[in-house]
């Protein structure tokens, strides 16, 4: 762990790769501020930059892309499921603007619900206001529990590393399986076989 900035790197990369845990990396940082190896502010202050930024990213490619591309972009990302970027987006419909808000405190919706907000060209300084509110609650309140379990896990520490590998393996097999599986029932897209020049003509 690199100290606060590390932290905020962290949360960076959870933000734009979805499958690394926020959880798991806030809730580290709070066990290690409760054994007084960091202060609280830096921690909560430097996560939260790496969730705007992540948010900022992801803002600019719904933005530059439109709905339908910004879809298919996130689509291909890694251990992604289509079903999760489709709940972002009806998340989005339903909730509105509030959705950047309640959104970075919902897994998964957090890391792309900039991605419709850009597409609808939400004014800038309104998505950094809701972004920047809503990480800051969420992040606060994982490292406070990460703070008020320190004692616990410090007393189990030893088995902490076989929990984490263990934990880890299974949710990037289970998100493999999920992708793959996916990929296979997925019915074929329209025109797929046809050249490109060909695709979305008139008949």
């Amino acid at each position: 762990m690199l100290g606060p900035v590390g932290v905020g790197l962290s949360i960076l990369a959870e933000t734009v790769i979805p499958p690394i845990p926020s959880e798991a990396v806030l809730g580290l940082a709070g066990v290690l501020i409760n054994q007084g190896r960091m202060s609280v502010v830096p921690v909560i202050l430097f996560a939260t930059l790496g969730s705007i930024l992540g948010a900022i990213f992801f803002y600019y490619v719904g933005r530059a892309l439109g709905p339908r591309r910004s879809h298919a972009f996130l689509d291909r990302l890694p251990l992604v499921e289509t079903e999760d970027v489709d709940r972002t987006f009806a998340w989005f419909e339903r909730h509105g603007r509030s959705a950047v808000f309640f959104g970075r405190m919902v897994p998964i919706v957090r890391s792309f619900i900039s991605v419709p907000a850009g597409v609808v060209r939400m004014p800038f300084g309104q998505f950094l206001l809701f972004s920047a509110a809503g990480s800051l609650i969420w992040n606060s309140v994982l490292i406070g529990l990460g703070v008020a379990a320190g004692d616990f896990i410090e007393k189990n520490l030893k088995y902490l590393d076989y929990v984490v590998v263990a934990g880890v393996v299974l949710v990037v097999a289970w998100l493999v399986y999920r992708k793959v599986s996916g990929r296979m029932h997925r019915p074929p897209t329209a025109g797929a076989d046809l050249p490109p020049d060909e695709r979305d003509q008139p008949a």
